[in-house]
């Protein structure tokens, strides 16, 4: 698979830095690969830009910081007008359609899941990031779905692995419906 990178962006409080934290621990505890987790958050904690990136590789990283993402994802509008601008083509970019209007001069294509919106329908807007990671799962090759699984369940706060599992299932299938509808540029 070589070197892979991912950037997930938005603002403080959505568990931008706790999804990045699982990705890079699904990568190197459960796929058994390297990984290397930076993360960056505005001195407004709750509310401020936060971003966090993982970089994965089947060999030792000598650089630890992003180069070109394979898959960005973009949380909020200030995120979106930061990193989710004139992106190379083969870039998988994935948006929140809820908290992100897309440039429509840029001719990017995307991917849309409504991450708060489902976690709100299923009661607990404070899963919309374990939503968001199983949806990651269905539309990427980035980590195994397995090991996001796992990574999950050994980081939530105890007996609430069930629900966060419902949660990241919903990600899931909301993923594959929309790979299955072939979407195109402005998705």
């Amino acid at each position: 698979m070589g070197r892979r990178e991912i950037r997930i962006a938005g603002f403080g409080g959505q568990g931008v830095v706790l999804a990045g934290q699982i990705v890079g621990q699904a990568v190197a505890v459960y796929d058994q690969q390297f990984a290397a987790f930076t993360q960056n958050y505005g001195p407004e904690a709750r509310g401020g830009s936060c971003t966090a990136e993982v970089v994965a590789a089947e060999e030792p990283i000598g650089y630890p910081y992003l180069t070109k993402p394979q898959v960005v994802v973009i949380l909020s509008q200030d995120a979106y007008n930061k990193y989710g601008k004139d992106l190379p083509q083969e870039t998988q970019l994935i948006i929140d359609p809820d908290l992100v209007k897309p440039d429509p001069a840029q001719k990017h294509a995307y991917l849309s899941v409504p991450t708060n919106r489902i976690a709100r329908e299923m009661g607990r807007v404070v899963v919309a990031n374990i939503v968001l990671l199983g949806f990651l799962a269905a539309v990427s090759d980035f980590v195994s779905t397995e090991a996001l699984r796992k990574s999950v369940l050994a980081t939530v706060p105890r007996g609430t692995g069930e629900f966060n599992m419902k949660a990241f299932e919903s990600g899931f299938k909301y993923g594959q419906e929309q790979s299955k509808r072939s979407v195109g540029a402005n998705g």
